[in-house]
């Protein structure tokens, strides 16, 4: 039997005689669609930390300098600047029998599983192969991420939507638990398998592509759409619909009120979202090298750290999204950015702090992985909640123009990052990558003070002059 959700999806799997309707307290009536949005994450969340742990060492093969790969693994995130709000708004606008996000997720996120399973394979035959397939890789990874991340506030109120972005979340730390904990270690495994041939540094990119494929099918079997939603931003209670002149606000003017509205509180959350991914992008490229040499780790065991962080964020992203739906959306990020700062700041001090201490390289890692650990809790908190804040300015028909300024701010954070960390990485070791990200991370902690809307309750951006 297949239930709907009042705002027009329907929801396969339910047991019978639960329907969801207006007559539902709380979020608990939306959790189950909630998680099965999720898996569209899951696949993002799949890919990415193996592709932040491996690509660079792979590049390293043939560039000795890490400024030079920080700019290659930028230039993908060049194009995606473009894709990501182009694709979000033509998915706002299309219209099919299986609904407006659901066509373009069926068609990106299986040729990104693709381009995926083929990088180690590609990194061994020549510089230039690897480059091009990196590009075609980002160009379908990246422009799926707009409709994938637009089906959430499509189907659920405003005042829920930081809880509903922390299960998400959660599903999507739950894969990186998988890919960084699990699929990481299959590159230390050397067998020789039919077709895919010598497993050594190759196997986690076809395993993981193969739970990308799994996941899109249960994302399309057990989440369809039928038409498009009823609610805004603004919560349950809005009257817009896909007819309506709101939902037909122009693509641009949308972009410039953001930009030019007397409450810049749009602008500023795209600020700070911008610093902080600075912050990240500028130490996850290079976490897994930093652990493997300075801790003697495996190449299965480097990507650990960033294990910790999924582990974290996935037992953190529903609490975080409960805590600012009671204390603040603002508030709790910005406390979160103070916290991630010192973090930050205890990690540059490690390895000195620790030979004075005595410390053995075991206990040192160990010491590694729980600050990491804290790291994630927060990070969780920060990307849990400042979606939802934009989202809480947006009405119905330009929530895929929000979506697409969110990842637009942070591709160019992610162009930016990686070539300008790996310079001081270059000029002052890895532990300086950490110093970097404090930085950026305060940065961001001093511009969300000025933000003043975004919360549950509060409304939308005017649309009309």
């Amino acid at each position: 039997m297949v239930y709907y959700h009042e705002t027009g999806t329907a929801v396969r799997g339910f047991p019978q005689g639960v329907v969801m309707t207006k007559n539902g307290e709380g979020f608990a009536r939306y959790l189950p669609l909630t998680f099965l949005i999720g898996f569209g994450f899951f696949t993002v969340g799949m890919m990415d930390p193996l592709y932040d742990s491996y690509v660079q060492i792979f590049l390293a093969r043939y560039i000795p300098y890490k400024s030079v790969i920080g700019v290659i693994m930028s230039l993908d995130n060049l194009l995606a600047l473009f894709l990501i709000p182009l694709v979000s708004v033509w998915s706002d606008r299309t219209r099919t029998p299986i609904g407006r996000r659901m066509p373009w997720i069926l068609v990106l996120l299986p040729l990104s599983a693709v381009c995926f399973a083929a990088i180690p394979y590609a990194a061994e035959y020549s510089l230039v192969s690897l480059v091009i397939l990196l590009l075609f890789l980002n160009l379908f990874k990246q422009s799926a991420r707009g409709p994938v991340v637009a089906l959430m506030p499509d189907t659920i109120p405003g005042r829920y939507r930081s809880q509903a972005n922390g299960v998400i979340n959660t599903m999507g730390n739950v894969a990186a638990i998988v890919g960084t904990l699990f699929l990481a270690r299959l590159m230390d495994v050397e067998k020789v398998l039919p077709f895919f041939g010598a497993t050594k540094n190759r196997l986690a990119f076809p395993a993981a592509a193969l739970f990308v494929l799994v996941a899109v099918v249960f994302l399309f079997l057990f989440v369809r759409e039928k038409g498009t939603g009823r609610e805004s931003a603004a919560g349950p209670d809005s009257a817009a619909t896909p007819d309506s002149d709101e939902a037909k606000e122009p693509f641009f003017k949308s972009i410039t009120l953001v930009f030019s509205a007397r409450d810049k509180s749009g602008f500023l959350v795209l600020v700070s979202l911008f610093l902080w991914f600075v912050g990240y992008q500028g130490v996850v490229p290079y976490l897994t090298e930093f652990s493997i040499k300075t801790f003697s780790l495996s190449t299965g065991q480097g990507p650990l750290a960033m294990g910790m962080v999924g582990i974290s964020s996935a037992l953190f992203a529903i609490p975080m999204g409960y805590a600012a739906s009671r204390w603040g959306r603002k508030r709790t990020i910005r406390a979160s950015l103070v916290v991630i700062s010192f973090l930050m700041i205890a990690v540059y001090f490690l390895e000195p702090a620790g030979a004075m201490l005595g410390l053995g390289l075991r206990q040192m890692t160990l010491v590694f992985w729980a600050l990491m650990f804290g790291y994630g809790v927060f990070w969780i908190c920060v990307v849990a909640n400042s979606f939802p804040m934009l989202w809480q300015m947006a009405h119905f028909g330009n929530i895929g123009v929000y979506t697409g300024l969110y990842y637009t701010f942070s591709q160019l954070a992610a162009i930016a990052a990686p070539a300008l960390s790996g310079a001081i990485i270059d000029a002052a070791g890895y532990r300086s990558m950490f110093v970097f990200c404090a930085v950026f991370f305060f940065l961001s902690f001093i511009t969300m003070g000025f933000v003043t809307g975004g919360e549950k309750n509060d409304a939308p951006v005017e649309l009309r002059d």
